[in-house]
């Protein structure tokens, strides 16, 4: 099976498959990283302390980022040690998002109930978190999986938990100085997402959107929920293996 997955699009598929297109794009980001250092200290001065000694310490900003808001440039400034679809752990960076606000928080509760469902400690748990849901634009050259040529391999794009061919396609798209992809998501059954490979192809506007989410992911699950009131979205984990 894996063999027809990495064999199933063909380089070609390059010279007549990219577009320059536009979108807005949801994400999601747990967002607890101020509570977390909060424990830590006794007052706002001592934080601040605290936050520049964690900053002096994180990797060098790439050149890209200047200018750019932190959550943009987050996915490009680490290598995340768990591999994605477009990204192996040692690939750079992706920054993932979706077209729909509820296939943002599918894709976040999936991620967020494998964390659960690979932690032996935590298998039996309920874990709650807090996430921060923007919108962001991105711009340039694309590839719309959704599209001819491209979704000849469908089977490749929505595969559930191989992802070799998408990091085979990936290594190319960089080549071929690709600025993002936009796919079929594997979680919400009619989701659009799109896998930013170029940080310069993405854009926030001084003032944007932010909503706070809180998630509650089991064994069986997740559910995530605005603060205060709002539509509930839940997710049965059935329908991700």
């Amino acid at each position: 099976m894996k063999g027809d997955v990495k064999a199933a699009w063909k380089p070609a598929w390059f010279d007549k498959g990219l577009r320059i297109r536009r979108a807005g794009l949801w994400r999601g980001v747990e967002a607890q990283h101020v509570v977390a250092t909060m424990r830590l200290v006794d007052s706002l001065d001592e934080q601040r302390v605290l936050e520049n000694l964690l900053e002096s310490s994180k990797p060098p900003l790439p050149p890209e980022a200047a200018g750019k808001h932190y959550l943009l440039f987050t996915p490009f400034r680490y290598r995340a040690p768990v591999a994605s679809r477009f990204r192996r752990p040692s690939d750079p960076g992706v920054w993932y998002g979706a077209e729909e606000l509820e296939t943002a928080c599918a894709e976040v509760a999936y991620w967020k109930w494998r964390f659960l469902t690979d932690s032996e400690a935590l298998a039996k748990e309920a874990l709650h978190t807090q996430h921060t849901f923007f919108k962001a634009q991105v711009s340039g050259r694309c590839a719309d999986l959704t599209l001819a040529p491209w979704n000849a391999a469908v089977r490749v794009w929505r595969h559930k938990t191989d992802y070799s061919g998408c990091q085979d396609f990936a290594d190319e798209a960089r080549r071929r100085e690709v600025a993002w992809i936009r796919y079929a998501s594997a979680r919400a059954a009619s989701g659009v997402c799109g896998a930013t490979l170029k940080l310069k192809a993405l854009s926030l506007p001084s003032t944007f959107e932010q909503q706070t989410w809180a998630c509650k992911t089991t064994r069986d699950g997740a559910y995530l929920q605005p603060t205060g009131s709002g539509e509930k979205y839940e997710f049965a984990a059935s329908a991700w293996v």
